[in-house]
């Protein structure tokens, strides 16, 4: 891995775990193993990094989410192997730990990628409950966007569930009770009780 490689997944593994604040310079130079020097020779300074580290971090997030959304199935398929696909639970979203941080949501570039990221994600699942709209799936009641940012709120919340019980159980059971609410009209189903989507 190259020495920028190295500075930019040190970044993102301390950002995940201690926040802006708590990541200094020393740390990721410490956690990368590498200087002074050759941190300030690829990056301008702190922010600099922390930008190519969020960037990275909210490209994979949307790379996995696509996987699950753009592939085969209906609406409903797809939008559960989203919710059930393997996941950090206690260790909580890398992205959405990034909005609770208050300096990097002061800071407009630093904030972008996070809005980004979000934003097409809500975006995203709005096209795939039209679709089932559309197709009958869904009832014609629903409104695609609310249900959208309903399946966010659902994974976000289970996250802070999850690690302040100390136990995954809150993501999962939140996670089987959106998928039976969204079941298929007529389908009578949902996850099944012993689907663990907290790998």
């Amino acid at each position: 891995m190259s020495t920028p490689d190295r500075l930019i997944e040190a970044t993102r593994e301390l950002l995940w775990e201690r926040g802006y604040v708590g990541t200094s310079p020393k740390a990721i130079q410490q956690h990368a193993g590498v200087g002074q020097g050759s941190m300030y020779h690829h990056f301008p300074g702190k922010s600099g990094l922390a930008l190519a580290a969020i960037r990275r971090t909210a490209d994979e997030l949307r790379a996995a989410a696509d996987r699950s959304l753009d592939g085969p199935g209906t609406a409903y398929e797809r939008i559960a192997a989203y919710l059930l696909r393997e996941r950090e639970v206690l260790r909580g979203c890398p992205v959405g730990r990034l909005t609770m941080d208050p300096d990097v949501m002061a800071s407009d570039e630093l904030r972008a990628p996070v809005e980004e990221t979000i934003g097409r994600l809500r975006s995203r699942l709005t096209e795939i409950v039209r679709e089932g709209v559309d197709r009958g799936e869904f009832d014609r009641a629903v409104v695609p966007g609310e249900v959208a940012s309903t399946i966010v709120a659902t994974v976000q919340g289970g996250y802070v569930l999850a690690r302040a019980s100390g136990s995954t159980a809150a993501f999962d059971a939140g996670v089987r009770g959106l998928l039976s609410l969204l079941a298929p009209r007529g389908a009578g189903r949902c996850a099944p009780a012993d689907a663990t989507p907290s790998v």
